[in-house]
């Protein structure tokens, strides 16, 4: 299994999701999405936004983040999970939307930390749609152009308790109101489904270490190429270049996905 990166993403405020749940109406103002440029040179700064490298044109930030001006922007949302930061507001407004075990223990996404979203019904997945959406108009109303939602493959960590349907049925509350929204919204990982993915609605891919599993062909035959692809290994993005760095967006960057002054900071791009 592929373990996305999320370690840098700012947590949420109580404060910032009672806001998005309960906020004013949407005041985006919609129109046709418009995919990135394929093969752009892009940047993934999911954990703290800055000032990219020259050349860069697409950039992925968390939906709590400032767009880049000038830039085509995708805007991190943590749809199928929840963010560290944000679990005691998810226990207190919203419990009933959190997926449990037999015993009554919560069903945690081990490596992260993050409580799996209970999407198994659809009256739990019209409740969490409509926080989530909420995620989603804030981000087209800040600007972003694209939506990238993450975890759509958690029914693979929920011990059997969600199925891969309740995923793609969940995808489409999010995909028919990103288009809504004039947004395009991105297949995040899951590169087996691509094929559904492409048919439920998704726009493009953003596909992490697709190099490293040998999975950027799986990506292309869906979206051709509009695949941005992450690699965290020196070696599994000269590979990704080799192979696919005349067709698709490929940079290197640390697990961390960090900021320049970081020791830990790593970028690179085909």
């Amino acid at each position: 299994m592929m373990l996305t990166r999320r370690v840098g993403v700012a947590a949420l405020t109580i404060g910032t999701l009672l806001t998005t749940v309960s906020g004013p109406a949407p005041s985006f103002a919609a129109s046709d999405p418009v995919l990135p440029t394929a093969n752009a040179k892009w940047d993934y700064q999911i954990g703290k936004p800055y000032t990219p490298r020259d050349g860069v044109t697409v950039v992925s930030r968390d939906r709590k983040a400032d767009p880049l001006p000038d830039a085509y922007n995708f805007c991190y949302v943590n749809a199928y999970q929840t963010q560290p930061g944000a679990v005691k507001w998810w226990k207190s407004h919203h419990r009933n939307l959190l997926l449990r075990k037999k015993s009554g223990g919560y069903v945690v996404d081990s490596y992260w930390g993050e409580i799996l979203f209970d999407i198994s019904t659809a009256k739990k997945r019209t409740k969490l749609a409509a926080i989530v959406n909420g995620w989603i108009t804030k981000c087209a109303n800040d600007g972003f152009q694209a939506i990238e939602p993450d975890n759509l493959d958690s029914w693979t960590r929920s011990g059997g308790r969600l199925t891969r349907d309740d995923a793609f049925t969940f995808a489409k509350l999010m995909i028919d109101h990103a288009h809504s929204a004039g947004l395009a919204i991105a297949q995040k990982n899951a590169a087996g489904q691509a094929a559904r993915g492409k048919s439920t609605g998704f726009d493009f891919a953003v596909a992490e270490e697709c190099g490293r599993y040998q999975e950027c062909n799986v990506y292309t035959k869906a979206y051709g190429d509009q695949v941005y692809v992450i690699e965290y290994r020196s070696q599994d993005f000269k590979y990704s270049c080799n192979r696919w760095g005349d067709a698709l967006s490929i940079i290197l960057r640390d697990r961390n996905v960090t900021a320049p002054g970081s020791k830990k900071y790593v970028y690179r791009s085909c």
